[in-house]
């Protein structure tokens, strides 16, 4: 077997811990190979002809323009402060309630971390939005750093996710199923940290406890807080998961929808400011021109990847794994957890899942539930300590007075949860 593909894949990701931009760390590792390659006769230059149609042919794709529709939807939604009155709503409704504020977060965090899809700014914006707000209603440290952090990496699971979006395009699975596939894990995460939330509320009254008398409201202004505030997003939210899930639109389309209710929602809310619109379209600028970038990198990577036959080394491999299809989700589990610790989703997903791919169908792997476990191994290694995205977001937006450690014990239970659940979708995905 030839060394140049296990070569070329190391040096990539020891060129990646250094902090040089993924990018152009997989676009310099496939020239410099290939020239390499090239000079001592093992590589095919006229192989690289074909990079410029590949790039276009990706650049093209229907279903990615879904990723900029969906970004600028959950951006609209977080600077035109409609996440936050929808944060102060949930609130309000069930904070009469131990750990209601915490159980809100969990809801709000949901929705906002699935329409921006990127784990950073979704853990930010959650924990300026409703950090300062619980720690000034007395919730203890632990419990509302925890909270945030994982709402803020639930949305890798909930559609519409970014995430899945991602993943469909590089599995070759239609979005649409994984959406489906993910909407009951999504739902039984979430159920779970509420039921959490709840049970540690119960038993310690002083660490979650219930709004003032004097901050609550009820009767007719609490319900036109609900009209106003909770109803009109949710309900785009169900509009553009219903037309997918019905088959109406696809996702692209569904997208494109989602973010003309966004701002619909936001003119009529009067909070729609040109500052906000610029600023949301500022970010999904960046965040897709950084998705953009990724995919013209690994396009050079692996069209010159294979080229050292590194594709047929990785399948031998993964294939010869004892214990069958079991062994090999067990081992792509390990991986991707320990990769999530480095590197953002987005390099994992467009230079580790076409790698896992082939391998996954030569052993009969469902790819839809494949595609779930890997997203929720994801979300679970960014929550979890010393290395997670999270966690780091997290301590950028936290009071210096707040120790890191408070961070680290506040997360640990939300990771047990997920692991329980990533147990669960990993045995769903094991041929029968």
């Amino acid at each position: 077997m030839s060394l140049w593909g296990p070569a070329m894949f190391f040096s990539v990701l020891a060129m990646i811990f250094t902090g040089y931009p993924v990018a152009f760390a997989l676009g310099g590792t496939a020239l410099i190979f290939a020239l390499i390659g090239s000079a001592v006769g093992v590589f095919d230059i006229p192989l690289l002809f074909a990079l410029p149609e590949r790039t276009f042919g990706t650049m093209s794709n229907f279903t990615l323009l879904a990723v900029p529709f969906f970004i600028f939807m959950g951006t609209v939604l977080e600077k035109s402060k409609l996440a936050e009155q929808l944060l102060e709503t949930i609130g309000l409704l069930f904070g009469r309630f131990r750990g209601g504020l915490a159980v809100g977060v969990v809801f709000v965090g949901a929705l906002l971390a699935a329409a921006t899809g990127v784990v950073g700014a979704s853990v930010t914006a959650m924990g300026l939005i409703s950090l300062p707000v619980m720690l000034r209603n007395g919730y203890k440290d632990e419990i509302s750093l925890g909270v945030i952090a994982a709402a803020g990496t639930l949305g890798q699971i909930i559609p519409p996710s970014i995430v899945l979006i991602v993943l469909g395009d590089q599995m070759g699975v239609p979005v649409g199923s994984l959406f489906r596939a993910a909407l009951l894990p999504g739902l039984a995460l979430t159920g779970a940290y509420a039921l959490y939330i709840a049970l540690v509320a119960f038993a310690k009254p002083n660490v979650a406890p219930a709004l003032p008398e004097d901050m609550r409201i009820a009767g007719a202004e609490l319900l036109k807080r609900v009209v106003l505030s909770l109803v009109p997003p949710l309900a785009l939210i169900v509009v553009v998961l219903g037309s997918i899930f019905a088959g109406v639109a696809t996702p692209t389309e569904a997208g494109a929808l989602g973010s003309v209710g966004a701002i619909l929602l936001a003119m009529i809310n009067r909070s729609l400011s040109f500052d906000a619109l610029n600023r949301a379209m500022e970010e999904t600028s960046r965040l897709t021109i950084m998705v953009v970038f990724l995919l013209i990198g690994s396009t050079a990577f692996a069209l010159v990847f294979r080229g050292f036959d590194g594709d047929i080394w990785i399948e031998t491999m993964l294939t010869g794994i004892p214990g069958g299809a079991l062994g090999f989700l067990l081992v792509v589990n390990v991986v991707v957890f320990i990769l999530g610790f480095f590197i953002d989703f987005f390099e994992i997903a467009f230079i580790i899942v076409p790698l896992i791919v082939p391998a996954a169908e030569i052993l009969g792997v469902d790819l839809t539930w494949l595609g779930i476990v890997l997203a929720v191994n994801l979300q679970t290694s960014f929550l979890t300590p010393p290395f997670g995205f999270s966690l780091f977001y997290l301590r950028g937006v936290t009071p210096s007075k707040i120790p890191t450690t408070s961070i680290y014990r506040g997360v640990i239970p939300f990771i047990v949860i997920q692991l329980v659940v990533l147990a669960a979708i990993t045995w769903m995905a094991v041929p029968k």
